[in-house]
């Protein structure tokens, strides 16, 4: 019974989290003297309203998925790895380095850019992993401090060793080993094909196999996992190298299908949008791919409200804040042991109902 309440509780909590987003976000657009039906047609033309548009929602939800698949992974284990950013880049100078350097062009270019992302994102997972299960340290410090020496390592490649003339960027990824678009006319690639597999993939691993439930169950209980037999250090060790890896690849993806190059601000603050979004989803890797199209959406279609009715794009990023702090507050809201007490209560009460 409480199990499916809490898969109740994990469902309305979010919905109702973004309904009640849009409509401050709506309170909002009133006050700024906007008609807020106008302005949320606006916003989904903007996001859906034709293939190009379609397109560019779906390419801004690409990286946003990898990001948010990479938290769901680690902290379904019980570790928190908040440094996804930083293994998204180190994704992205691996791929940028296969592609200009190593002389191999066309598709094995692409295929070998794409696992060199995937490698070297999962060795800047391992490290705030190993220092976790070994010297106890705290991961969500480690894995932020790694972030910053991937974001300075960028900044070295694309204004030193990889530097493009007198501009601080980095070469653009030659044409033929860039990842091609899925249908012509709209922007997003098979980058985004890849997330999608991949979060399909992960919900499966996670909950239909044992390797999954042995992970999950070290989330859930690390003592009594322990005490069961179950390899604890292991685990998350392996889940912080996987967390790594799917960052990376998406660093790779997004490096080969959209950005092909590194400049400054490449992957800024996809990291920490991927681990609201997981947690929105309540580290469910399907539930997280929809939320980050989401999120994309609000993104994308914000210029088109902006342009057709004066509301700045501020207020879409004011909706995503909110929607993160109503689902956060909802899902406190619904452990605590008096809100648990009343909906026991009120199931009592129902059921002697039934039987009178």
């Amino acid at each position: 019974m409480r199990k499916g309440k809490n898969s109740m509780a994990g469902i309305v909590v979010p919905l109702l989290s973004i309904v009640l987003a849009l409509l401050i976000g709506a309170i909002i657009m009133v006050c700024l003297g906007a008609n807020p039906a106008t302005a949320m047609k606006n916003l989904a033309i903007g996001a859906f309203g034709s293939k190009p548009n379609i397109g560019t929602t779906l390419t801004k939800a690409t990286p946003l998925i990898f990001t948010s698949l990479c938290a769901c992974f680690a902290y379904k284990c019980g570790v928190f790895n908040l440094g996804g950013e930083g293994q998204f880049i180190m994704g992205s100078i691996a791929a940028i380095y296969v592609t200009l350097v190593t002389g191999i062009t066309g598709v094995p270019a692409m295929l070998l850019a794409l696992a060199a992302g995937a490698a070297a994102g999962g060795i800047w997972g391992f490290l705030p992993g190993i220092l976790k299960i070994t010297r106890g340290q705290n991961e969500m410090i480690t894995s932020i401090m790694f972030n910053y020496i991937a974001t300075l390592l960028m900044g070295v490649v694309y204004t030193n060793w990889l530097r493009d003339g007198s501009v601080p960027q980095t070469q653009a990824v030659p044409k033929e080993s860039q990842i091609p678009r899925v249908i012509t006319g709209m922007r997003f690639t098979w980058g985004f094909v890849i997330a999608v597999v991949l979060g399909l993939i992960l919900y499966y691993f996670l909950f239909r196999t044992s390797g999954g439930f042995k992970l999950r169950a070290v989330g859930i209980n690390a003592t009594a996992a322990r005490f069961n037999g179950f390899p604890v250090r292991r685990l998350m060790l392996f889940s912080f190298i996987v967390s790594g890896a799917i960052a990376g690849l998406g660093g790779s993806a997004e490096l080969l299908g959209t950005q092909f190059r590194l400049i400054n601000g490449f992957a800024s603050g996809y990291g920490f949008d991927g681990v609201a979004m997981a947690l929105i989803g309540q580290l469910n890797p399907i539930a997280t791919i929809f939320v980050a199209l989401f999120f994309a959406a609000l993104r994308a279609g914000a210029t088109t409200m902006q342009a057709a009715t004066g509301v700045p794009t501020s207020v879409s990023d004011i909706i995503q804040a909110l929607v993160i702090v109503f689902t956060v507050a909802g899902m406190a809201l619904t452990k605590l042991p008096e809100f648990t007490a009343f909906l026991q209560n009120r199931s009592h009460k129902n059921g002697k109902e039934v039987r009178d």
